[in-house]
């Protein structure tokens, strides 16, 4: 019986499996930020209304969200290469289809999956900017970039912190389904340790403990961006310090 769990093995292998974590972390931090750029700029297309890109918008983001990631990456890993055959073919080009590393299309296919959810949570931060600041804005002379970064995103940054952190987290755990692009990730890394062992409960145990250490990691990190960044309420303390009003 003592076979049939070995509880020693699953913290002696995680020192193996986190060799594959710095491909997990670039592969998180590039996605979120290349979907934090696409789901800012369909949140600002679907604000501003723009006709042709407003329906282009709508039709990405609901065959996103509507299909699962793991489809997403096998489009992307087999759907590239054969664009680009295509391309080579009619173009008379000679693109080497095989020179593109695997973490490209785990890359492209995470980063839109994050623009398209990202993309709602980005438009009702910036819908929930005071009026009033952008009016003011606009007769100050600012133009639509100089509005967005020194006024819109700075304040819909703030109220997005806490669904954008639940994303990374969510992203965060995505990324173990790269290994269908060739991707090797954290849960690759024990797959294959698996695959040598025969022990494949004791290894995904360790892969499993991994993510939830980086998952409470991300939490902490993203309650203390919270708190440094939160606007402290001024107004109970300013009202002591006026005056009172004579009876």
């Amino acid at each position: 019986m003592s076979d049939l769990f070995n509880a020693a093995l699953v913290f002696t292998q995680i020192p193996k499996v986190l060799q594959a974590l710095p491909v997990t972390l670039w592969l998180t931090i590039l996605s979120l930020i290349c979907g934090l750029a696409v789901g800012l700029g369909v949140a600002v297309v679907r604000i501003s209304r723009i006709p042709v890109l407003l329906e282009l918008c709508k039709l990405y983001v609901s065959i996103t969200r509507g299909t699962p990631v793991i489809v997403q990456l096998y489009l992307t890993y087999f759907g590239i290469p054969l664009i680009l055959r295509y391309v080579n073919y009619y173009n008379g080009t000679n693109f080497n289809i095989n020179s593109v590393p695997p973490i490209v299309f785990a890359l492209i296919a995470l980063s839109l999956n994050q623009g398209a959810y990202s993309s709602e949570t980005i438009r009702a931060a910036i819908l929930s900017v005071d009026k009033g600041q952008i009016e003011a804005a606009h007769s100050l002379g600012m133009t639509a970039a100089q509005l967005l970064r020194r006024i819109v995103i700075p304040q819909a940054f703030i109220v997005a912190l806490p669904s954008l952190g639940n994303s990374l987290i969510a992203l965060l755990k995505e990324t173990s389904l790269a290994f269908v692009c060739s991707v090797v990730d954290i849960t690759a890394r024990g797959k294959i340790l698996a695959g040598n062992s025969y022990r494949f409960f004791e290894s995904y145990c360790s892969v499993a403990i991994i993510y939830w250490v980086l998952t409470l990691m991300v939490e902490q990190a993203v309650r203390y961006a919270e708190k440094r960044l939160r606007v402290p309420d001024t107004a109970p303390a300013l009202a002591k310090t006026l005056p009172k009003e004579r009876s």
